[in-house]
C-alpha cells in the first residue's frame, strides 16, 4: 500500500512536512497602519509638488501593501523556501540540461575589470575583457571543429535563427536563396518556428523504427530547392545519428546545407566534433552544455559556429585583431546579415561558460560527457521494466520513456510527473517530444551522484506500485505542495498576470 506523501516517502531519503500554519496563511495580509519603515523629515526647502510635476502629480496614496519589517523579511523569506533549485535537488528536465553552476563560474564573473566593464568603453581601454570574449571564441570552435564563431545570439531559438539567416545570405549570394528546410520530427520544436520565420516552407521528416533519420527518405526529399536540413544532434529522443556522414553527403550533392542543432552537445564535447562529420553551420548553448545559469528564463546564449565559406556573412561586429596585436571590433563587413543582438551579446554568461571550459580542461570536459551517457543510460536501465521504452536505441544523454503501461489504468505521464514532486523531486519534460505519445524524458546530467540517481529510481519505481495499487493516489497528486492540482485550462486563458490591490 502507498505510505504517506508527507511523511518519508518509500525509502526514498526525501523528507516532506505538513506546512506550517505561518505558510498557510493567505497570500495577502497587508493592514492599515503598518509600517515597515519612517522616512524622516524633509531637511530641504519645501517645494510645491503639485505644480512641479503638474498632471503627474498622484492626488491620493498608491494602495500599496502595508506591513511591518518582520513580516516583510518572513514572507519572501518563506517563499525562497517554496521553490525548488538546482541547489536543492535532481533537475531531470529532459531537453533542458539542467546541470549545477559550479561556484568558482561565478566568482569569475564577478572579477571586477569583467563585471563593471562598460559594453561602450573604448577597444584601447577594454583589451582584458575583449581577450577573454576572444579566448572563449578560439575555445568553441575547438571543441566544435568549426572556423569561424560569433557569440551574439542571447539564445538557442536565437541561435538558430543566426543560423538559417547565413544559411540564407549564403544561397542568396549564389543567385538562389532556395524555398525549403527540412526538419524531422524528432528536432526540438523551435526548428520549424526558425525556419518558416527566415521564409522558408517547412517539410517534416519521420523518423525511422530506431528513432533516426531514414537515409532514403532524406534522399527522396532533398532536391535543388532545398536550402537546408536542420538536424538535432543527438535527437530529442536521446539518439545519436550513427548515419550522419552519409546525411551531410546527401545534401551536399544537392547544394543544401547541414544546420546542426547543437542544443544536446552535453553529450558530445570531448567525444566528438560535428565540423568533422560535415556540418556546416550550428549553435551552442552555453547556458546548457557549459553550465551557465538559465532558470528563469535567462540570461542565455547560443552561439553560432559556421564553416570558413559562411564567415563572411557573420552578423557585426566580428572581433579581430590588428597588426599590432590589439583585439578590434570589425563592422567593414558588406555582405554581413547584420546585428542580430545589441552589443556583443550576454557577456557574464561568457565568462561563466569559459571559467567552466578551463577548470575542466579537456580531460575534464570529455568526462563530463561520459558521466552525463552513463547517468542517462543508469536511468533507463532502472526503470525500463516498469516504463515503457518506445524506442531501443542506444540511449545519449536522456532517456525517454512513455507512460503506456500506465496510461492502461488511466494514469497519465502528467500525473507521473506531479506525483513526483511529492517524492522532493522536480518534474521531468512531460509529452515531449511529440513523436513520443505520453512521453516521459528524463536527463539526469553529469551533476548527479549516484545517490541521488538510486533515490530518484526508488521513488519512480514507486510510483509505478502506486499505479497498479492506487492509481487514484497518483492522479489526483501532488498531495504534499501548498497549492494541489490548478485549472491549466482556466490559467491559459485567463491569466492574472500582476498584482492588484
Amino acid at each position: 500500500m502507498a505510505t504517506n506523501p508527507l511523511s518519508n516517502t518509500q525509502g526514498t531519503g526525501k523528507v516532506r512536512q505538513h506546512p506550517t500554519q505561518n505558510e498557510a496563511l493567505l497570500f495577502e495580509i497587508s493592514a492599515p497602519g503598518k509600517h515597515a519603515y519612517m522616512l524622516p523629515p524633509l531637511d530641504v526647502p519645501s517645494v510645491d509638488a503639485a505644480a512641479l510635476l503638474g498632471d503627474t502629480y498622484r492626488m491620493q496614496s498608491a494602495a500599496l501593501p502595508e506591513l511591518s519589517e518582520v513580516e516583510i523579511v518572513r514572507h519572501f523569506t518563506r517563499l525562497s523556501t517554496w521553490n525548488y533549485a538546482i541547489d536543492l535537488g535532481m533537475y531531470p528536465l529532459g531537453s533542458c540540461t539542467m546541470k549545477y553552476n559550479p561556484r568558482v563560474n561565478e566568482v569569475v564573473a564577478r572579477t571586477e575589470g569583467l563585471a563593471e566593464a562598460h559594453p561602450y568603453r573604448p577597444e584601447s581601454l577594454a583589451q582584458g575583457a575583449l581577450e577573454v570574449i576572444d579566448l572563449l571564441q578560439r575555445c568553441l570552435l575547438e571543441i566544435t571543429g568549426m572556423d569561424a564563431i560569433t557569440l551574439q545570439p542571447a539564445a538557442g531559438a536565437h541561435g538558430e535563427l543566426t543560423g538559417i539567416m547565413l544559411a540564407r545570405a549564403w544561397h542568396e549570394s549564389r543567385g538562389n536563396a532556395r524555398k525549403k528546410v527540412i526538419i524531422p520530427d524528432s528536432a526540438h520544436g523551435t526548428n520549424p518556428a526558425t525556419a518558416a520565420t527566415c521564409g522558408y516552407t517547412v517539410e517534416n521528416l519521420k523518423s525511422n523504427a530506431e528513432g533516426g533519420i531514414d537515409l532514403e527518405a532524406l534522399a527522396r526529399q532533398v532536391d535543388e530547392q532545398t536550402a537546408a536540413l536542420m538536424l538535432t544532434n543527438p535527437s530529442t529522443l536521446g539518439v545519436f545519428e550513427s548515419q550522419v556522414g552519409k546525411i551531410a553527403e546527401i545534401l551536399h550533392a544537392k547544394g543544401a546545407l547541414f544546420y546542426m542543432d547543437g542544443a544536446n552537445m552535453n553529450a558530445l564535447v570531448g567525444k566528438t566534433r560535428p565540423g568533422d562529420f560535415g556540418v556546416d553551420v550550428m549553435h551552442l548553448n552555453l547556458h546548457k552544455t557549459f553550465s551557465t545559469p538559465h532558470g528563469g528564463g535567462g540570461p542565455g546564449s547560443g552561439p553560432v559556429a559556421c564553416k570558413k565559406f559562411l564567415e563572411p556573412f557573420l552578423p557585426i561586429p566580428v572581433l579581430v585583431q590588428d597588426k599590432n596585436g590589439a583585439k578590434r571590433w570589425q563592422y567593414d563587413r558588406p555582405q554581413s546579415i547584420g546585428r542580430v543582438r545589441s552589443f556583443y551579446g550576454n557577456a557574464g554568461v561568457f565568462f561563466r561558460a569559459l571559467a567552466y571550459i578551463l577548470a575542466n580542461g579537456p580531460d575534464g570536459l570529455r568526462q563530463t560527457t561520459e558521466d552525463a551517457v552513463l547517468n542517462a543510460n543508469y536511468l533507463r536501465k532502472k526503470l525500463e521494466d516498469l516504463y515503457e521504452l518506445p524506442y531501443k536505441t542506444a540511449s545519449m544523454h536522456e532517456a525517454v520513456f512513455s507512460d503506456k503501461r500506465q496510461a492502461a489504468r488511466g494514469v497519465k505521464t502528467g500525473d507521473i510527473a506531479k506525483r513526483l514532486i511529492d517524492y522532493g523531486f522536480h518534474p521531468y519534460t512531460v509529452s515531449f517530444p511529440l513523436i513520443v505519445h505520453g512521453a516521459m524524458m528524463i536527463e539526469p546530467t553529469e551533476s548527479e551522484p549516484l545517490e541521488e540517481l538510486d533515490a530518484f529510481v526508488a521513488a519512480m519505481r514507486a510510483i509505478a506500485r502506486e499505479v497498479e495499487e492506487t492509481p487514484e493516489l497518483v492522479k489526483t497528486a501532488p498531495h504534499s505542495t501548498r497549492i494541489s492540482r490548478l485549472d491549466e485550462v482556466q490559467a491559459a486563458r485567463k491569466p492574472i498576470l500582476r498584482w492588484k490591490p
